[in-house]
């Protein structure tokens, strides 16, 4: 079984302002490369229990993520519970660097895949792709997050 994959970014901004950005979940389509939209299924939009649709394409690969939001610590936390196709797990956690001027922001995702668009074999064929859409959504958010 493949492993998760892990991928970390310094934001050169306070973990406040990353957190604003990360917690509108909404809009995490205007710098997720790989998500085209983004519908929320629950009246709540923020917090543990949160379920939202994710419009998703990988290259010629299409499918709707179903999400759930299981981990929500302000300021610290995002967790959800993939529960589509694809399921597993994702969390992105935020730690304060340089006295809190700049983030540590990890991203881990245990993703996996059915039998019958390949299993852990498609898992081990996805992952450097999806590394390197993640690394660059990565840098997305940054971006978003420090532009003036």
């Amino acid at each position: 079984m493949p492993r998760p994959i892990e991928l970390i970014a310094v934001v050169d901004a306070a973990p406040e302002a990353v957190w604003r950005e990360l917690a509108d979940v909404g809009r995490h389509s205007e710098w997720m490369a790989d998500a085209e939209s983004i519908t929320f299924t629950s009246s709540q939009h923020r917090g543990v229990g949160t379920t939202f649709d994710s419009v998703t394409k990988v290259g010629p690969f299409r499918t709707v993520d179903r999400m759930e939001v299981t981990q929500w610590e302000d300021g610290v936390s995002l967790g959800v519970r993939h529960v589509g196709l694809v399921q597993g797990e994702g969390v992105f956690t935020l730690a304060a660097l340089d006295e809190g001027r700049r983030t540590r922001l990890a991203w881990t995702e245990d993703l996996r895949f059915p039998w019958h668009v390949g299993g852990p074999v498609t898992a081990w064929l996805a992952r450097p792709v999806l590394r390197r859409i993640w690394r660059g959504n990565l840098s997305r958010l940054a971006a978003l997050v420090t532009r003036p």
